[in-house]
């Protein structure tokens, strides 16, 4: 595939856009006056991956407390702005390395203009945050929703071009796939700035995994999207954990295991659903990219994932252990967890030996 060329520019110490690679954003979702209960989430959010994060602004108060946010966490800080950009400028004043702004809900060039002219003098970028739901009633009401978003966001752009400033990036946010999708299109070669991928509002896991896979996907496979966050009715780690299986999916990261299981059938002699998942669940705690394989099939297993790390193949009260395709050990049906571990722990410490 190949990359569309944007700007590249920095939040905090994080470059996005550019030939950087695809950055995995996620939103706290505490009380950010809150203060210790967000320095906490944004801790467990490094921890699983997370390299930019946004925070809720609704008062003055959220937006002071970025100051002391900022004090305790080392991820940048984005501050998202909705109504009130006085909040925008507040937010500025604390610190926040970057802003997200609504066009939709503030409206106003002129109180837009005072908030890139505060951004401009801290050299902070500014997302042209379009979501769908969100559109002026007034603006473009005949239009498909794909052109209208497209067409607000390249009038913010010229606004913030008209008050030199450039550090910016878009996103152009809907429920609808397609939409997202014909939207981040028609945009891609109007502009040179960064584009921040997602699919708002996308479900509960299982069906919010599954939409913004698709959409985010098809657009970062045709070359699209600097930065992605995956929006869900879940804890924000899940969000992170979903956007790098999509980068891994696709070739564009790698961060943490992959996990290779067959679906199981009638020839299975053991419960290989409740292996995979067991496995799973150990492989959590590993940042290693490392490729593990729960397969049904003693005879065909190490074929079928002779590209994993390593792997184990069952039959009916013994399982073959295999790396690369190569067995090389048996265990016994009760040790099939354990004996399947201890090889990827292994693995893991003779890279980490290796760094």
């Amino acid at each position: 595939m190949i990359r569309r060329i944007s700007k590249p520019l920095r939040i905090g110490k994080v470059t996005v856009g550019g030939d950087a690679p695809i950055v995995v954003q996620s939103m706290t979702k505490t009380d950010t006056r809150d203060i210790t209960a967000t320095i906490n989430q944004i801790k467990e959010l490094e921890d699983c991956g997370c390299e930019i994060v946004r925070v809720a602004v609704p008062d003055k108060e959220a937006a002071e407390s970025i100051a002391a946010i900022k004090r305790s966490v080392s991820l940048p800080i984005i501050a998202d702005i909705h109504f009130d950009y006085h909040l925008a400028l507040v937010a500025l004043q604390a610190g926040a390395d970057g802003l997200r702004l609504n066009p939709g809900n503030i409206g106003d060039k002129e109180k837009i203009a005072r908030v890139v002219a505060a951004a401009k003098e801290r050299a902070v970028p500014t997302r042209i945050g379009v979501n769908a739901g969100s559109l002026p009633a007034n603006f473009q009401p005949d239009a498909p929703p794909a052109e209208r978003m497209v067409n607000i966001a390249l009038e913010q752009i010229r606004l913030m071009e008209s008050l030199d400033f450039s550090l910016i990036k878009v996103s152009l946010k809907a429920f609808d796939v397609p939409t997202t999708i014909q939207a981040y299109q028609m945009i891609a070669d109007k502009m040179p700035y960064p584009l921040h991928l997602g699919v708002t509002e996308a479900g509960l896991p299982r069906t919010g995994a599954i939409r913004s896979a698709i959409g985010i996907g098809i657009l970062l496979y045709q070359g699209i999207g600097d930065t992605i966050r995956v929006s869900l009715s879940a804890h924000p780690c899940e969000e992170v954990f979903v956007a790098y299986e999509i980068l891994k999916s696709l070739g564009l990261r790698q961060r943490g295991p992959t996990l290779v299981s067959c679906p199981s059938c009638g020839r299975a002699e053991v419960d290989i659903i409740a292996l995979a998942e067991a496995v799973s669940k150990r492989l959590e705690k590993i940042s290693k990219p490392i490729k593990v394989a729960v397969m049904g099939c003693v005879v065909n297993g190490p074929g079928e994932a002779k590209d994993a790390d390593v792997g184990i193949a069952c039959g009916k009260g013994k399982g073959a252990i295999f790396r690369k395709g190569e067995v090389v050990s048996t265990a016994s049906e009760e040790k099939f967890l354990e004996a399947l571990m201890a090889e990827v722990d292994s693995l893991d410490r003779r890279g980490l030996e290796e760094r």
